[in-house]
């Protein structure tokens, strides 16, 4: 006859509580029972948050990464429809038409520079909190 093998099992000790009251044993072994339970429940629920929380980290930040680069884009766009390449540099010709020398216009270009950057902040603020979905096939990935 052949033998079959099966992974050992788990035998947790028995706790006997020596009473005089047979009441307060079933007490006993009742309280040690929920306190076994919570344990690992409180264990498993630790373990499943630290096994998550960095993936979800990681997808949080790629996604506010995602959001703040759109904004920039689309307010960076905005603020540029207002200034035309003539009112940020000037083309000085020679008399031949030749171009000697394109000097930048600091003055306009510090303000363009201030203006993307305090409606990027606006835009941002305007958002406030945006709920991000994560399929449960994510966590498969790392």
């Amino acid at each position: 006859m052949h033998k079959i093998y099966s992974r050992p099992r788990i035998r947790l000790p028995k706790i006997m509580i020596q009473s005089k009251n047979r009441m307060r044993s079933e007490k006993g072994k009742k309280m040690t029972t929920m306190l076994v339970i919570l344990i690992i429940a409180f264990s498993t629920v630790k373990l499943i948050l630290d096994t998550v929380l960095p993936i979800f980290d990681t997808l949080c930040e790629n996604r506010a990464k995602s959001i703040a680069t759109m904004v920039s884009n689309e307010q960076a766009t905005n603020v540029m429809r207002e200034h035309s390449y003539d009112e940020l540099f000037a083309i000085e010709k020679d008399n031949q038409g030749n171009i000697t020398m394109i000097k930048s216009n600091v003055i306009p270009i510090n303000e363009i520079i201030s203006d993307v950057a305090n409606k990027i902040q606006e835009e941002v603020d305007n958002r406030g909190r945006e709920n991000i979905e994560i399929a449960l096939r994510k966590f498969y990935r790392f």
